[in-house]
């Protein structure tokens, strides 16, 4: 089963890191506020980058490596992915 990196853009300007094996029902989740304590006070969300990954922990992993990454280096991965 493949999965999703992904970074959402909160109501509020900041940035949320998850993965999924689904993004739409993902994002749709969050959107209804039922996917994470953190996104529920913070919508509506939208995807501003999103990333393959080979299996769920190659997901994790990467998961981790972005959110131990300063906002500025999050927004420089998700320019890059807009300019490609």
């Amino acid at each position: 089963m493949a999965y999703i990196v992904y970074i959402l853009k909160c109501c509020d300007g900041s940035l949320y890191t998850g993965i999924t094996n689904d993004l739409v029902k993902r994002l749709r989740a969050h959107n209804l506020g039922t996917a994470s304590k953190y996104t529920r006070v913070r919508r509506p969300l939208v995807v501003v980058y999103s990333e393959d990954a080979v299996d769920k922990s190659a997901a994790l992993k990467r998961e981790l490596q972005i959110k131990g990454l300063s906002r500025l280096e999050k927004l420089n991965i998700i320019e890059k992915a807009v300019h490609s």
